[in-house]
């Protein structure tokens, strides 16, 4: 039996500027997650502030200007931060940043 073969061209795609947005709204109108709540705890006051700004997309060398220290400090912050956390990449660190409600994401002006 033959089956008609789709094209990668034929196949639906999701809008990939509102597709992130529409993910992370469904993931930050959960809860804050307990248990990564506990484990923010265990970072000191600027090991938060620094996971607050990784979570936003900034860079550590964005971070470095943004907190006036050097991008070596900056980057040593975010490494301590995944290790006291358990984080694997940045990536993971933003998670634990959404999970425990300790960022939003910001809305755009022109929307509502």
């Amino acid at each position: 039996m033959d089956l008609p073969r789709q094209r990668i061209g034929d196949l639906p795609r999701p809008d990939l500027e509102q597709e992130p947005r529409r993910l992370i709204g469904e993931f930050v109108a959960r809860p804050p997650d307990a248990v990564a709540a506990v484990g923010m705890e265990r970072l000191t006051n600027r090991e938060r502030e620094i996971v607050a700004l990784v979570a936003h997309g900034l860079s550590n060398d964005e971070i470095a200007d943004a907190l006036v220290l050097s991008p070596a400090t900056a980057k040593t912050h975010v490494s301590r931060a995944m290790i006291k956390l358990g984080a694997r990449d940045r990536a993971q660190l933003v998670v634990f940043a959404y999970q425990a409600g300790l960022v939003s994401p910001k809305r755009r002006e022109n929307e509502s």
